[in-house]
């Protein structure tokens, strides 16, 4: 009986464990303007300095245009115009992130980017309800490091929103 009950104790520990380093994840943390933001590591391909981009004629106002990387032609969008934030001069540190999106390589112009974070589960709390008209379904979390705050997105969500035009809608319903 004691065995048995031993085992199921181990069980649970064991269960818990690979529940809590389930529950940690690596995000790639940037910044735009005086925020910073926090998008899944896993999503990131690369990191480039910015270079301009093609125009592309009719595009929204938050894509810049394409690029050429190593014979993929990418398009670039800058988030700052994207989320709404003041438009900020490029400068040395402006890169873009190169995210592979639903099989889709798509660009992401940010103000600079701030290093690669490991967060326990528990140091993400859920994004407030807000009640405005602005689309925040991509806010996964907000965080707090030390003094930071960081706003986490799933940046997959965002760059497949219907508004962004980057993923064709069967891309999107899977």
């Amino acid at each position: 009986m004691d065995m048995r009950n031993d085992a199921q104790h181990i069980a649970r520990n064991d269960s818990a464990r690979a529940a809590a380093q389930k529950a940690a994840a690596e995000f790639l943390t940037f910044r735009l303007g005086a925020e910073e933001y926090g998008i899944d590591i896993l999503r990131v391909q690369e990191i480039r300095s910015y270079e301009e981009p093609t125009r592309i004629a009719n595009a929204p106002h938050f894509i810049k245009g394409v690029v050429n990387l190593r014979g993929v032609i990418v398009p670039v969008v800058d988030l700052r115009i994207k989320l709404g934030c003041e438009k900020v001069e490029y400068n040395g540190f402006t890169v873009v992130i190169v995210l592979n999106v639903r099989g889709r390589v798509v660009g992401a112009v940010v103000d600079s980017v701030s290093d690669v974070l490991e967060l326990a589960g528990d140091l993400i709390k859920p994004a407030p309800e807000m009640n405005t008209t602005v689309d925040t379904g991509f806010i996964t979390g907000i965080a707090s490091v030390g003094e930071r705050m960081l706003i986490l997105m799933d940046i997959e969500a965002l760059m497949s929103s219907a508004d962004m035009g980057l993923m064709d809608t069967s891309q999107v319903l899977q």
